[in-house]
């Protein structure tokens, strides 16, 4: 596909995301922490799109970046209702475009299996640690300061929808089943320990950076091949 019409249909995809979220929020009066994960969801699967259909990173960073000030005018206006929060303090959805950003300048060329597994962690670990820390978390602690709590029960989802993600994005992508085993354990882990010790909507940033992390430790020094 033509770089700029792989623009073009990324900006539709998160419009018609951002949309369909919006809707669901008025039709069936949903809070608006449950339409956040869902777009938070949906836009970090983008991920799989940007691999498909772009051919160049200098076009793919284009969409992720120019949500960075999209998100930041909704973040400071209330444009997109349906993933504002009404903690100011919590930059998360600003951070969330720029560490999609960085992650395809790091890795679209060098591997593009890895590079969708290593946004997995952020799109779907940290999505269910907070859905179900929030529904189910009784055991709370905290690793930085008082204000930014985890619980056991979100820490455990965040490691089991990071390993799922991250494996089954690299079995798709025909990478050797012990290699995804390995990948998805050492970046859920990773990915694990960043949230817990993310203050409020650091995580966006310090989980993907956490995942990046994992390639030179796995490629150079632990010598485990990683498809390109």
């Amino acid at each position: 596909m033509n770089n700029w019409l792989a623009v073009v249909v990324s900006f539709l995809y998160v419009f018609a995301v951002l949309g369909a979220a919006e809707g669901l929020r008025r039709a069936f009066r949903l809070p608006v922490e449950f339409t956040r994960k869902v777009v938070h969801i949906a836009v970090g699967m983008w991920a799989w799109g940007t691999a498909a259909l772009f051919t160049d990173k200098r076009f793919a960073v284009i969409p992720p970046l120019a949500f960075v000030a999209l998100n930041y005018l909704s973040y400071r206006r209330a444009l997109f209702t349906a993933m504002e929060t009404s903690d100011k303090s919590n930059l998360g959805t600003v951070y969330f475009p720029i560490a999609f950003a960085v992650i395809i300048l790091l890795f679209f060329d060098v591997s593009k299996p890895f590079m969708v597994a290593a946004l997995m962690p952020m799109t779907w670990g940290d999505a269910f640690a907070a859905i179900i820390g929030k529904r189910y978390g009784r055991r709370h602690y905290a690793l930085v300061d008082g204000r930014s709590r985890r619980s056991v029960e979100g820490s455990a989802a965040m490691f089991a929808f990071s390993f799922l993600s991250v494996a089954v994005t690299l079995l798709v992508f025909d990478a050797a089943f012990g290699t995804a085993i390995v990948c998805g354990l050492v970046m859920a882990l990773l990915a694990t320990i960043a949230e817990a010790a993310s203050p409020s909507g650091l995580d966006n940033l310090l989980v993907p950076a956490s995942s990046a992390l994992v390639y030179p430790l796995l490629a150079s020094v632990l010598a485990i091949p990683l498809p390109a």
